[in-house]
């Protein structure tokens, strides 16, 4: 099943509001677990965890910077617009 553009903004959205931030406070939970580990090791941990929690969502964020593919403009080609 394919995400519509306006679909995969909205979803994205709430990944960067509400799933990272638990995703951060769950990383350092489980790092705390650990006894404090030595800072390389700590810092290899956060850096892999941080490259981790995007493998999911590329399909997601992909091309979501970008504008609707979808949207229809009759303006093309036009130049810019004269009443601003």
């Amino acid at each position: 099943m394919a995400l519509g553009y306006k679909t995969r903004r909205r979803l994205s959205l709430l990944i960067l509001l509400v799933g990272m931030p638990l995703y951060i406070v769950v990383a350092v939970t489980l790092v705390n677990m650990l006894d404090r580990p030595p800072f390389l090791v700590e810092l290899a941990i956060y850096v892999g965890l941080g490259f981790l929690w995007a493998l999911p969502f590329r399909a997601v964020f992909r091309g979501v910077g970008q504008p609707d593919p979808d949207a229809q403009s009759n303006d093309k080609g036009k130049g810019p617009d004269p009443s601003v």
